[in-house]
């Protein structure tokens, strides 16, 4: 499955200008999904709500099909577990993404929050944390927090 992802997003080096985008655009989509993942997980349970929240906005954010979107929610966890922070993700988000983009991040971070109908301390704590290593300001923050929630 995760060399279906690589394919899919030409993960392999090429020399090309045009087919590095193509991996800078899967590594972006990776760090994306990651950072999903790590707010769905973040209180200690992964939902199947939750799986299915982040599977929704990968279809209709990168237009992928189901079974792309499976694949791209795995390659991200075990990039995830890989990790040793967060750093690494929202800094290839903020080289490639602009403050608009980086809102919609925020946004969905706080609907996956929300998913279960609660805010956990957590979650709150690690939108507040993705969010300064985003670079978004604290209205930011609050706004697509007042976003999400509706």
């Amino acid at each position: 499955m995760i060399d279906l992802v690589k394919k899919f997003f030409g993960k392999t080096a090429k020399d090309s200008p045009a087919d590095q985008g193509k991996e800078t655009s899967h590594d972006i989509s990776i760090a994306t999904c990651a950072l999903f993942l790590e707010m769905a997980n973040i209180d200690g349970e992964f939902s199947e709500s939750e799986r299915e929240s982040i599977l929704s906005v990968l279809k209709k954010g990168y237009d992928l099909s189901d079974e792309h979107a499976v694949a791209l929610l795995e390659a991200s966890h075990e990039e995830l577990k890989g990790s040793i922070d967060l750093w690494q993700f929202t800094n290839l988000i903020n080289q490639n993404y602009s403050t608009e983009e980086k809102l919609q991040i925020i946004e969905t971070i706080w609907k996956i929050a929300y998913t279960d109908g609660r805010l956990d301390k957590h979650e709150d704590y690690l939108a507040h944390k993705l969010a300064k290593l985003l670079r978004l300001n604290h209205k930011q923050l609050i706004e697509a927090k007042l976003r999400a929630k509706k």
